[in-house]
């Protein structure tokens, strides 16, 4: 398989030059509104922006303003004397920008810097360590120049890659180069096409990392640099994550051409596609239809993925990534207001087989799809009625994580336990070049992967459909189920006296992610957990296997591998998007799609809300027959026959119903005041209005 790589430099402190006055030396902590966004920065700001006021004579040409920023994602604009100079990058990451001060805009005498967001919105930032050099931008940041080349060590040939580059505080440093045909550049941040890179820098010392993607490891070499030098640094790396038969996909990719937000062009996107090595990229622009294709020919990176042309269709009531879409085709109706219509116009439009449902735990719009207010995560149940015919939802978007990596897992749960039998799905909602970076959480789709240029887009299609997929943010967890099930197929028994259930695992991951953990879900409760300790060993981190009670109905079971988050800037995990605390703890995340157990032998998935209608019917809709009838199933049938209870108005909170649920199995017991809990968060979400 054909992958790209990433180059990663670690700069050193650079050397002081005559021509720089420091402004001030030291980095400051601003907040404009009066929230704490994160609990990692004291309750108090230093102040609400930053003034700087300082001795300057007028300028006659040119020169240049350098600040560190960190932690940026509202908008802070800088002024000079008045004169708005630029603005920070929305940009929650360390780096180093430099600024042209224009010719005039220095006064003889006393000068003032003022960083000031604009509005009010919650947002920690640190900003300082300012300076002025006499020089013009282009004179600061070319001061030495690096030439990077970077091979796979399988074929020996220049890859495709990503430079990132690091000060001596680990910050990313701008360099002196500009995007082009072949280069995709933000501060300390470049994409090369073909393997290629040729910048400047300013004189310092430097480390140079190279890498390739999930699937590869990392090579080092130090350099240092003088006024005036020109350095080359040549690195090989090395395939680390064994992914073969396995298609690297990202459902969910912007650029700022179509979308009309982030900052991604077209040309940029593609580069950035092949520098991160995914393998088949969706094109799902807002409300467009974008096909890849003639543009990365024109660019030379087609050999490196196979572009699909698909849509973020984006309602007032939920977004919904389609693919693949016939090139020419309509438009679906984003004006509609209803699930239904929605996704019956969404599969009218030709060749579409495939609607996921994104970031359902963020509000747009005003509409949270899976908050409290319109969802039963428990049972999978919409409150309005609303009708989801997707196919597929998110679990984890690496451009809008969320607090707790697990929601959106135990929602999807709950939509497979109600009957939903949707495809997990990991993507990166990419509208940048550095900030969100596409491919960061991606889906892997058994199919047919020696040719990433010529994938077969009918197969990894129904393979995604069914159900044959892994989600990967950091790790991957690779299960088998009596030793040749996997995901999205159905475990049948030759032999009905079988009374046990083997299972493997295999977690996956390249050398600089780690994993700490393997928890195996049975219709999303947690059955096995295996802790060990976390380590550096690439590829196949751990093996983990167990046995199992063959159950006595049909179950989903998931494998999660998950272990400490990267925070290195050369694969920073990003901070919640719509956070739901101060408090947040990164994680790397794997997860197998879902295997099913014909436990009852019919042939086909049986949910548990399939077993809860049979349950409540055979006992007439009566609690004391339910709760008995329940004795054999788990916790997930219990909790969807409280809910079928609950909305037929039988009630479950009298001291009657307690007393039953008292003695019932433990399990009937959990799986009902599970619901209950859900049920309550409900009515207070719903009470707010």
């Amino acid at each position: 398989m054909k992958s790209t790589c990433w180059v990663f430099i670690l700069c050193g402190a650079q050397l002081a030059t005559a021509a720089e006055q420091v402004l001030d030396p030291a980095l400051h902590h601003l907040r404009a509104g009066h929230n704490r966004e994160w609990s990692e920065f004291p309750a108090k700001p230093e102040a609400a922006e930053w003034v700087v006021k300082f001795q300057s004579h007028k300028n006659v040409r040119q020169q240049t303003l350098r600040l560190r920023q960190q932690d940026v994602k509202q908008t802070w604009r800088i002024f000079l004397n008045g004169n708005q100079l630029g603005r920070l990058i929305r940009n929650e990451n360390d780096m180093v920008r430099y600024f042209p001060v224009p010719a005039g805009i220095l006064r003889t005498g006393e000068n003032t810097l003022t960083i000031v967001q604009n509005g009010t919105k919650p947002d920690d930032v640190r900003v300082g360590e300012i300076a002025i050099d006499e020089r013009s931008k282009q004179d600061v940041l070319n001061e030495s120049s690096v030439t990077v080349t970077v091979v796979d060590a399988g074929t020996s040939q220049p890859t495709p890659c990503r430079i990132t580059v690091l000060d001596s505080h680990g910050a990313l440093h701008t360099v002196g180069a500009e995007s082009s045909d072949t280069l995709t550049v933000r501060p300390g941040v470049i994409y090369t096409a073909d393997g290629r890179a040729a910048f400047g820098l300013p004189a310092g010392w430097y480390t140079i990392f190279a890498g390739r993607g999930f699937e590869y490891g990392i090579d080092s070499q130090k350099i240092t640099l003088k006024p005036g030098d020109a350095a080359d640094a040549k690195l090989s790396i090395r395939r680390e994550v064994p992914t073969g038969g396995w298609v690297s996909c990202d459902t969910h990719v912007h650029t700022l051409t179509f979308s009309g937000h982030g900052d991604a062009s077209i040309a940029e996107r593609l580069i950035t596609v092949a520098g991160e090595g995914i393998e088949l990229p969706i094109a799902t622009d807002h409300n467009v239809h974008i096909d890849y294709d003639p543009l990365a020919r024109k660019l030379r990176v087609r050999k490196h993925f196979t572009p699909v042309i698909g849509n973020e269709v984006t309602t007032r009531i939920g977004h919904f990534n389609i693919f693949p879409v016939r090139a020419g085709a309509k438009i679906p109706d984003y004006r509609l207001n209803d699930w239904k219509a929605i996704l019956d116009d969404i599969y009218a439009t030709p060749n579409v087989k495939v609607a996921i449902l994104n970031h359902a735990r963020d509000a747009h719009s005003g509409v949270t799809p899976f908050g409290p207010k319109l969802h039963n995560a428990v049972i999978g149940e919409n409150l309005e009625g609303w009708q989801l015919q997707a196919n597929a939802m998110e679990l984890i978007n690496s451009g809008a994580q969320q607090t707790d990596v697990m929601q959106m897992y135990r929602d999807w749960f709950g939509m497979l336990n109600r009957g939903r039998f949707l495809t997990p799905v990991g993507s990166s909602d990419s509208h940048d070049v550095a900030r969100h970076f596409i491919g960061q959480a991606r889906t892997y789709i058994r199919c047919r992967d020696n040719d990433p240029g010529k994938i077969d887009v009918e197969q990894a299609v129904a393979n995604f459909v069914a159900g044959k997929v892994m989600v990967s943010c950091g790790l991957l967890a690779e299960i088998a189920v009596n030793r040749k099930y996997g995901p999205g197929e159905l475990v049948r028994f030759a032999d009905e006296s079988q009374a046990e259930i083997e299972i493997a695992v295999r977690v996956l991951g390249p050398s600089w992610t780690q994993a700490d953990r393997v928890v195996l879900y049975a219709n999303g409760h947690k059955i096995r957990k295996s802790v060990f300790t976390a380590d550096s060993k690439p590829g196949v981190k751990k093996t983990v296997h167990w046995k199992i009670p063959r159950p006595t109905h049909d179950v989903h079971l998931v494998a999660v591998a998950s272990g400490p988050g990267v925070r290195a800037l050369y694969w920073p995990i990003a901070k919640p998007y719509q956070p739901r605390s101060p408090d947040w703890t990164p994680r790397c995340v794997g997860s197998s799609g879902a295997v099913w157990i014909d436990a009852d032998g019919d042939g086909r998935r049986t949910s548990a809300f399939d077993y809860a209608t049979r349950i409540v019917k055979q006992a007439d809709y009566q609690l004391p027959s339910a709760l008995k009838n329940l004795a054999n199933y788990d916790e997930a049938v219990a909790a969807q026959t409280a809910g079928l209870l609950h909305r037929r108005g039988v009630s479950l909170q009298d001291k009657a119903a307690r007393a039953k649920l008292a003695a019932s199995a433990p399990q009937v017991r959990r799986g009902f005041l599970t619901f209950l809990a859900a049920w309550r968060e409900n009515e207070i979400a719903r009470s707010r209005g």
